[in-house]
């Protein structure tokens, strides 16, 4: 027998679906899915008609519920959700956070850099890639991993660490955020911490309020190194020789 089943948690016969389809597809219309099994295995889902906008913003209401909702999603369920999604999005303490649009001034700088990194690294073993690029990042002792686009990052470890789906497994060893009023907090306190802990060795934070470049350098999960780089000074890696950005050079004229 055939049976099917919507979200809360009724099921019907396929006789009954075919005497009552109008009363289903009035669940449908109620943003209902109805899922149709046969011998115990789903075979097809009623789901609501919605337009590309429509679904634009039913997701983004569904992600922003996760986040200012209180909820935890694991992170199969986060997976889940952002490959359905057009948003961008970050997983941090197992809470979804949606990342806005970033300014001009953002981007900006976000080019000078990638620039100043492509040209060092250009014939050597680590690659620079830039956000969106998702990173799964494993705190030390914390089963859920946390799950960030930081906005450039160095990967060394691309020899295994690369899945059927092309998406980078492993961990960076330097990773830059360029902070926004929206992301200030998160960026140099969450942020830093998972950093800290999931064996990342050098982070930069790009503050384009003071216009200055804090640097960390990590070991055994703990900050063995740190500086404040201004105008006036060039940003020197801790960890890659002559790896350098002038920070005067990287804030000028800006829109």
């Amino acid at each position: 027998m055939t049976s099917i089943y919507y979200k809360e948690g009724v099921s019907i016969s396929a006789t009954e679906l075919k005497q009552n389809l109008g009363k289903y597809l009035d669940l449908v219309e109620q943003q209902n899915d109805v899922v149709i099994t046969k011998n115990g295995s789903k075979i097809a889902r009623l789901t609501p008609y919605v337009t590309d906008i429509e679904q634009y913003f039913l997701v983004k209401e569904n992600a922003l519920d996760y986040q200012y909702g209180g909820k935890k999603v694991s992170y199969e369920e986060f997976l889940e959700i952002s490959e359905k999604s057009t948003l961008r999005m970050e997983l941090l303490n197992g809470e979804i956070y949606i990342l806005a649009s970033p300014n001009i001034g953002h981007q900006e700088i976000l080019g000078r850099l990638y620039i100043i990194f492509s040209e060092y690294f250009k014939g050597k073993k680590c690659r620079v890639f830039l956000a969106p690029f998702d990173v799964r990042l494993k705190k030390k002792d914390i089963k859920t991993p946390d799950v960030f686009q930081p906005d450039v990052l160095v990967a060394c470890d691309l020899e295994d660490n690369v899945s059927e789906k092309g998406r980078y497994m492993g961990t960076p060893t330097l990773v830059v955020e360029i902070l926004s009023e929206s992301t200030r907090n998160k960026d140099m306190v969450d942020k830093l911490n998972t950093y800290m802990l999931s064996g990342v060795k050098e982070y930069w934070v790009v503050d384009t309020k003071q216009e200055c470049i804090l640097m960390y350098e990590f070991n055994n999960c703990e900050i063995d190194k740190y500086n404040v780089f201004k105008k006036g000074n060039a940003a020197n890696s801790l960890v890659f020789n002559e790896l350098s950005a002038d920070v005067g050079d990287l804030f000028s004229d800006l829109l």
